[in-house]
Formats: C-alpha cells, sequence, structure tokens
C-alpha cells in the first residue's frame, strides 16, 4: 500500500475513483459529486499493489484545511488504505503554520474512523447528496 499526492494529469485518476464510490455504488447525483474545489484542492492517491484504490483532497482556506471526498474501492475496503490517506492529508496539513483546524463532514457510519483519528463531531446531522453527515474537527496545535 502507498498514498501519495496525485500530480495534475492523475486528476482523472481520481475522478474515476469518486465516480465508482459516489455516484455508482452510494446513488450521489453526478452534478453534486464534481464542484469548484477540485480545481485548487491537493489530491492524493491510495494505491494497493500499484493499483489506484482510493482518494481524497483537501482544500486549504484561510485558517481551516477542508478534508473531503474521503473514499476507497469496495474491493480495498479493511485494508488501512482509508487510514493512510488520512495520515497522510494531516502530514500535510501540518506542515502549514496557519492552518489551526482540519474539518470535514463524515457519513454517520465512518464517524467512528474519524474519531479514531482524533476528529470531533460537532453540531447535528446535515444532509449532502441525500446523505447524513456529521460536521467534524481536529484541532491542530
Amino acid at each position: 500500500m502507498s498514498v501519495r499526492a496525485a500530480k495534475a494529469a492523475e486528476l482523472e485518476t481520481c475522478l474515476d475513483i469518486r465516480m465508482k464510490v459516489f455516484v455508482e455504488e452510494q446513488g450521489v447525483p453526478i452534478e453534486e459529486e464534481r464542484d469548484a474545489y477540485d480545481d485548487a484542492a491537493l489530491h492524493v492517491i491510495g494505491e494497493v499493489d500499484g493499483v489506484p484504490m482510493g482518494t481524497a483532497r483537501v482544500v486549504f482556506l484561510v485558517e481551516t484545511a477542508k478534508i473531503g471526498r474521503v473514499c476507497v474501492m469496495k474491493e480495498a475496503r479493511g485494508t488501512g488504505l482509508g487510514r493512510e490517506m488520512m495520515q497522510f492529508l494531516l502530514e500535510q496539513i501540518v506542515t502549514r503554520p496557519e492552518i489551526s483546524r482540519a474539518y470535514l463532514t463524515s457519513q454517520m457510519d465512518a464517524v467512528p474512523f474519524y474519531e479514531q483519528l482524533g476528529f470531533e463531531a460537532f453540531g447535528g446531522i446535515v444532509m449532502d447528496a441525500g446523505i447524513e453527515h456529521r460536521e467534524m474537527e481536529l484541532l491542530l496545535e
């Protein structure tokens, strides 16, 4: 398993993974899956045996790193790839002294996953693409 920053030419690979997981598997409307953040984000690719099987992105805002579109292909779930991708993103985030928190919205069934990484849920349930999510944050020192 390996995780690395995606090169600009690999954005389509990231989008393909997201299409399979979010649109085809979870039924997210295609017009809601892509957004303006894609062009500004740092995307990562997680590979298993050299094959891209996961992706995530982070957008650096004023004091917040907004993590999103974290997904792993069905056949690679449970391998630890999602955790490795998140740890890679967090390592990138802490190199920026202006960033004081990491923020994300988690699908309800993934809340425990993010809690294990130190994120804390706040607020109520929010709907995103017809799926219940919780806002979560990790305050950085």
